[in-house]
């Protein structure tokens, strides 16, 4: 019996690393096809060159689209390397390192929700990369795959390994949104020292991600006082500086906001919502956590760091993959089934949106398709809080 189950794993593992292969050359010629421009990775060759060239990493404005630089100092460090390829090449190995990380990812979120079948990554990877937030990852070039590897790296490591920590404080010092997995980490183990029980697991692992987020933000200072100096005196403060608020892309609560009240400012509102959402994600991701679900405790906590953030692209949403991979595991079909459908409809780009602002005068029908992808985050919330209610200790 033992050799047969090994026959079927042989032919099942070939024929779907075929699939994958075929679905990844699908793709790279759709891509070309569709002369994506990998503008983002286009700004971040320009933040390295301005490293090597010792110019102001802030003042730079990249391409005809003038794209400012917006990630903390460290990320520009790391970018330098790309300095030494023609765009040409730089475009093809982006393309060729996303697709790899997005097997990287698949595996990683198998991993998380309890899937073990080898084939299950080439199948999961074949059908991902056709969803809109990979495909748009994939077409600016962007990092989120990357970071989004280096979180789950780190939350699937064992308890008290020594290297705890690092995926997430490395995350952190390229882009600040993963700090709530830092904050995530803390809050579960401040709450099971306060129920009588063990913190001392989860209170180290949140010193480790804040000691390589330090160590790496103080190595940019020294390399990069002056923009180091500007960036968290003045331009983390400055969300504007991203894109308007309500642009379809901006799936965070402030871009919903910003379309629902038809203003580009949200203000006091946003700042009401955000924390009240916050509150109730990093509870329910806690909640989850201390019950022994930590794949619902990731995933509740990627959402909720999403809709909180001032802007999150919908290629953000690159969680939506072991998110749809969860839910379908636990036996929750019908949600896995609807994941899919909002993350891979492109129904966002369905309403008008453009440089003459439309995002602020949409109608009823438009600003539901145009939160798709944030109200399936509330709801995913709000169903996690509900599921992972079990007292601590309990195992699903």
């Amino acid at each position: 019996m033992t050799v047969l189950a090994s026959a079927g794993t042989r032919r099942r593992v070939p024929t779907a690393l075929g699939a994958c292969l075929l679905s990844f050359t699908a793709f790279w010629i759709a891509q070309r096809a569709a002369h994506v421009s990998m503008i983002d990775l286009i700004v971040y060759r320009a933040e390295g060159a301005a490293v090597r060239a010792g110019g102001d990493l802030y003042a730079l404005r990249v391409t005809a689209a003038h794209l400012p630089t917006t990630y903390p100092p460290f990320a520009a460090l790391l970018f330098t390397p790309l300095t030494f390829l023609d765009t040409g090449l730089l475009r093809t190995l982006a393309t060729a390192g996303n697709l790899a990380l997005l097997v990287v990812f698949v595996r990683l979120s198998l991993r998380l929700v309890g899937h073990a079948r080898v084939e299950a990554v080439w199948w999961v990877a074949a059908g991902a990369v056709w969803c809109e937030p990979v495909w748009t990852t994939l077409r600016y070039g962007q990092v989120n795959l990357l970071l989004a590897v280096l979180v789950l790296w780190d939350l699937s490591r064992r308890p008290g390994d020594r290297w705890a920590g690092a995926g997430v404080g490395l995350a952190t010092a390229v882009k600040l949104t993963p700090a709530l997995f830092a904050v995530f980490l803390l809050a579960a183990g401040a709450v099971a020292r306060l129920r009588g029980g063990r913190g001392g697991p989860w209170l180290r692992h949140a010193r480790g991600a804040a000691a390589v987020f330090a160590g790496a933000t103080l190595l940019a200072a020294a390399v990069l006082p002056g923009d180091s100096w500007r960036f968290w005196t003045r331009m983390v403060f400055r969300t504007s500086r991203v894109g308007h608020a309500e642009e379809t892309a901006n799936q965070a609560l402030r871009g919903v906001l910003a379309r629902l009240l038809h203003t580009p400012a949200p203000g006091a509102v946003w700042i009401a919502t955000a924390a009240l959402v916050a509150l109730l994600g990093l509870a329910a991701a806690v909640s989850a956590e201390l019950s022994g679900r930590r794949a619902w405790a990731v995933a509740a906590c990627a959402v909720t760091a999403l809709l909180i953030s001032p802007v999150s692209w919908s290629h953000h949403w690159v969680w939506c993959v072991p998110l749809g991979l969860l839910l379908w595991t636990h036996g929750h079909r019908a949600g896995a089934t609807a994941v899919a459908l909002v993350f891979c409809s492109y129904a966002l780009w369905w309403v008008p949106h453009g440089p003459e602002r439309p995002e602020l005068h949409q109608g009823g029908p438009q600003f539901t398709l145009s939160a798709l992808y944030a109200g399936a985050g509330l709801v995913f919330l709000v169903f996690t809080g509900h599921r992972c209610r079990g007292p601590a200790g309990v195992r699903p």
